[in-house]
């Protein structure tokens, strides 16, 4: 627990100014989060099969490109770069008859790539995308993941009795998930309607709260299932106590997916 808790103070002494400065120093945090994160993503794959290194290296450059897009990006519309699409496509499945061997590289990683690289480049650009709107609303999103992981952690060590998906997660219940919400919204909502905008809806806030409090809860959930798919503890230990970048960011991950549906509503 110590652990846990230096490695929290530390990353957070590191992460906190970085954020408040925003800019190209934020930029090149995101892009080297986003390294790391695919690092760690492409490590999992490799628990059960090694990838050529010229395609991780093709991944890393691909990834950089995507989340690079974000950059001087500052407008609410959010749309499919089908340039990206054919390019994801391309460098991943024409390796597949160039190696022509399957043990070495094959159509299941291509499209393992294909989706990976999509995910995490998307995912790492909204962090740049939602800063450069506002960095309120970024803040308020981080609100959302951290206090409703804090009170599922807590409140599911101190009253849950009932699991939530022992097959997925063995130490997560009901209970920590039902407070952990509650929490979460309760006091994502307070600082929306207080900091970012007194005259907004609140009904609406709070819907909006809940379901992304609900999904990053669900993020957790779906990289724990890929950690158990590789049959591995964490993503790596570059935190220790606490895991790999994925560990950490699973959550805030599919609550930026998740407000795309809503910053042009809330």
């Amino acid at each position: 627990m110590k652990k846990r808790v230096i490695s929290a103070i530390v990353a957070l002494l590191i992460c906190v100014p970085i954020l408040i400065m925003g800019g190209i120093i934020f930029d090149i945090g995101i892009l080297l989060l986003s390294l790391l994160a695919l690092r760690e993503f492409l490590h999992a794959r490799e628990v059960k099969k090694e990838l050529p290194i010229f395609i991780n290296f093709i991944s890393y450059i691909v990834l950089v490109l995507i989340v690079a897009t974000g950059i001087k990006t500052n407008n609410m519309v959010f749309a499919i770069d089908f340039r990206v699409i054919s390019a994801l496509s391309m460098v991943f499945l024409i390796p597949v008859v160039l190696y022509h061997d399957r043990a070495l590289y094959s159509v299941t990683d291509a499209f393992y790539l294909i989706g990976g690289v999509f995910f995490l480049g998307t995912s790492f650009s909204l962090f740049i995308i939602y800063r450069n709107i506002n960095l309120l609303l970024l803040i308020y999103l981080f609100i959302i993941t951290i206090i409703t992981d804090t009170y599922a952690y807590i409140m599911g060590r101190l009253i849950g009795r009932h699991k939530l998906l022992v097959e997925v997660s063995p130490n997560k219940t009901w209970e920590g998930m039902v407070c952990g919400t509650l929490f979460g919204t309760l006091l994502a909502t307070v600082f929306y309607i207080t900091v970012i905008n007194t005259s907004s809806n609140i009904a609406l806030v709070i819907l909006v709260t809940l379901f992304l409090s609900i999904i990053g809860q669900f993020g957790d959930l779906a990289f724990s299932a890929i950690k158990r798919y590789f049959g591995i503890k964490d993503f790596s230990n570059i935190m220790p106590g606490h895991g790999g970048i994925l560990d950490r960011l699973d959550s805030i991950i599919f609550v930026m997916l998740g407000f795309i549906f809503f910053i042009s509503i809330i």
